[in-house]
């Protein structure tokens, strides 16, 4: 099936010869044709159907193509309008395009540059459906404890966590900072039967150890001097529900005996007191670095390790879930319109693009901040590539030196660029020869040449 097969075009033209030659050329390309020799037969047309693209000239007796530009936004926002215009009237053109038409081609025109303004009209078309498709699935996320994801990678990671949630077991939760391992520690206690406990979060590299012991174990009255009265630390809190660790690699080795006491015995000791206090909490557990490693380093104890990776979810980073970005881009928007009561909607194409290119250092939370300096800097209902930092800009493929510092050849470069461009369309060939300037025939071969089918 051709990419155009299922796409309709409304072409009117009160030229018979020049409209039965462009009915002719789109019919052949696949699309669904309805040709109309006058702008009065095409307004009754967008009476009563949808056309992804409507192809006018521009002037017409009677009803010219700026009378249908201007019907065919109110009745059908999404399609998009290409007008066809001699040069006198160019200017016309370009006021036209002011108003919302897509492009304008102007006569005499080649049948390849009419065919190419078609297809980025149609291009746009998708991606405007495509995007009101994401803004409808943000709308069903509610909630506090909602992972957002359409990558199967993700999809079959979550499975996995709502199984282990519906066991008792620690859980170990690794991956780049800023992927949502708190998010996913939430997720996994609320789909658990510990949902309706408690669940409390400590970061354990940003306490001393003396502090970090009084806030997970709290002290009696006069451990210490001003401690007049007991506290109950979060261990202690938590009964019943979810303690969750966060950068549990910074934990001291003193610090990390007295937890593993606590999930051996399932009983604690404040600081300060002699009576143990029964305790039953799950831990999850969270970390950006090798833990492993740092076993193997004597840097954490084996048996504390073991104890808290009996299940490890192994959160991908961003730039390996790039489906993932509109999506979480639109969502991110809202709530940040939302909370600033700013007017901000919807992303520009370009936006979109630059997103998609980006390899997210600092993964969804670095996304979630773009969406918010975005919300603030744009100056009206769509958040536009400006809003974006300069960083996204900059962002481009890149084909690196080979190992050894030898400048790689042409043909590696060519190869690379390939794979890249195959990568960014998810195997589209079309979109990916349109990316690198080629037909579609010559990137056949070269996949070919190279093995990259």
């Amino acid at each position: 099936m051709r990419e155009t097969e299922t796409s309709s075009l409304l072409i009117v033209d009160d030229e018979a010869a020049a409209l039965k030659s462009l009915a002719h050329v789109f019919r052949k390309e696949g699309y669904a044709v309805t040709a109309r020799q006058s702008g009065l037969a095409g307004l009754k047309s967008l009476e009563t159907e949808a056309f992804d693209v409507v192809l006018t000239d521009l002037m017409m007796d009677k009803v010219d193509g700026m009378a249908i530009l201007k019907r065919t936004r109110e009745l059908h926002p999404d399609s998009e309008t290409v007008l066809i215009t001699g040069h006198a009237t160019l200017n016309s053109a370009v006021a036209a395009m002011k108003e919302g038409a897509f492009h304008y081609v102007a006569k005499p025109y080649r049948l390849d540059e009419v065919r190419q303004v078609v297809k980025s009209a149609l291009d746009m078309v998708r991606l405007k459906r495509e995007n009101r498709a994401l803004k409808r699935r943000i709308e069903g996320y509610q909630g506090s404890v909602n992972i957002i994801t359409q990558d199967l990678a993700m999809q079959r990671l979550l499975e996995v966590a709502r199984q282990v949630a519906a066991t008792d077991c620690n859980v170990l939760i690794t991956g780049e900072s800023g992927t949502g391992k708190e998010l996913m520690a939430r997720y996994v206690h609320v789909h658990g039967k510990r949902a309706d406990g408690p669940f409390m979060a400590v970061n354990c590299g940003a306490l001393q150890e003396d502090l970090l012991a009084n806030e997970l174990f709290g002290h009696d009255k006069g451990a210490f001097t001003g401690a007049d009265r007991e506290k109950r630390g979060l261990i202690e809190v938590a009964d019943g529900g979810t303690l969750f660790l966060d950068e549990v690699a910074e934990m001291s080795p003193t610090m990390q005996v007295k937890l593993l006491r606590v999930i051996q015995e399932r009983e604690l000791l404040r600081v300060g007191g002699t009576t143990p206090i029964p305790v039953d909490v799950r831990i999850v557990a969270a970390t950006n670095r090798d833990l492993r490693e740092a076993v193997e380093a004597g840097r954490f104890r084996s048996d504390f390790y073991f104890r808290l990776n009996v299940v490890n979810l192994v959160l991908p980073p961003l730039r390996e879930r790039r489906d993932d970005i509109p999506l979480l881009a639109y969502y991110f928007l809202k709530k940040h319109a939302l909370t600033m009561a700013r007017p901000v909607a919807d992303l520009s194409p370009e936006a979109l693009r630059l997103l998609g290119n980006y390899d997210f250092p600092g993964n969804v939370r670095e996304l979630s901040n773009m969406m918010e300096r975005g919300v603030a800097l744009a100056p009206g209902e769509t958040l536009e590539a400006a809003q974006l930092p300069e960083v996204t800009r900059a962002a481009q493929i890149k084909v690196l030196p080979q190992a050894g510092g030898d400048f790689p050849t042409l043909e590696v470069q060519e190869e690379e660029l390939i794979r890249r461009a195959l990568e960014h369309t998810r195997g589209n060939r079309g979109q990916a020869a349109d990316m690198l300037g080629i037909d579609r025939v010559s990137l056949w071969r070269k996949i070919k040449k190279f093995g990259l089918a």
